[in-house]
């Protein structure tokens, strides 16, 4: 997918390059820098990229080269800001008790990181309707899962297949690839997999959960506000960048790590922008 912006005004160029520096500047880059080189944590950068984030909005009610970007920025303040508070609500002595202590089982901790997913989740939809989008506007809908999908043609799809071959496909060549990296960096043996069994009605649900909370917090939410102004390749590409940075310290992790997420950053915002929709973008990362 390329780049270049659909419009060549020197307005749509100035977003087009500010945009880049607001979502490497507003993503995890920052904080990853700081930890690799300085050796240390530092809990200022959070409040750095809301000071800049803050500032650009204000800008923006300003200057007109900066209004288009105005809906993205507070996409992201949405973003950086409830994660925050969500983090310090499930900090608090009574969500400890039932799904932070280190003691608790896996089904506990993973739900209780799952429903703190899941209130970021609906606070971005809700941010998102107060800005004035309606539901589709930001995929939350099932989509034209036979959509045909733009051809790719270094992915060997030189014709504009329908989502059901395309998807279908890289479904299982992503599912499969990550695999192969996680069990390269960690083989289990086969004791730990036969402890895995009975959690895995468990590892269905958590992994459906976290696919509809990533995919809403950090791709239908940030895609919306660029398409319009810089086209749905580059709104695709910045929010698969975003995504994929987020990754380092993630899984997968590592430079491959964000490499392997911000391509299947990017797939999975192809899917919802060609098929209008959620589930191809959904069912892939569940996968």
């Amino acid at each position: 997918m390329s780049t270049t912006p659909t419009k060549t005004a020197p307005s749509t160029r100035f977003a087009f390059s500010a945009a880049w520096i607001i979502i490497l500047l507003a993503s995890l880059l920052p904080d990853i820098l700081w930890r690799e080189f300085i050796k240390t944590d530092a809990g200022w950068i959070f409040w750095a990229k809301i000071g800049l984030l803050a500032v650009l909005l204000a800008v923006s009610y300003f200057w007109p080269n900066l209004r288009p970007l105005r809906k993205f920025i507070i996409i992201l303040i949405g973003i950086h800001a409830f994660e925050k508070i969500i983090t310090w609500a499930t900090s608090q002595p009574f969500w400890q008790a039932w799904f932070g202590s280190a003691n608790q089982p896996f089904s506990n901790w993973m739900m209780g990181t799952q429903l703190e997913r899941l209130a970021v989740s609906l606070l971005m939809i809700g941010l998102l309707f107060a800005l004035g989008y309606r539901r589709k506007d930001f995929f939350l809908t099932p989509g034209n899962l036979k959509a045909p999908i733009t051809p790719v043609r270094w992915l060997g799809f030189p014709k504009p297949d329908p989502w059901t071959r395309f998807g279908g496909q890289f479904a299982v060549y992503i599912t499969l690839g990550i695999l192969a990296f996680l069990l390269i960096g960690n083989l289990p043996s086969g004791a730990a997999l036969a402890r895995l069994l009975p959690m895995v009605p468990f590892v269905l649900l958590f992994a459906a959960m976290n696919a509809f909370n990533e995919e809403m917090t950090y791709r239908a939410s940030l895609i919306p506000t660029l398409e319009g102004t810089l086209g749905p390749q580059t709104a695709v590409l910045i929010a698969a960048s975003f995504f994929g940075i987020g990754h380092f310290y993630g899984v997968p992790y590592g430079i491959v790590g964000v490499l392997m997420s911000t391509f299947l950053g990017w797939f999975l915002g192809k899917a919802m922008v060609e098929t209008r929709g959620f589930f191809w973008a959904w069912l892939i990362h569940f996968l």
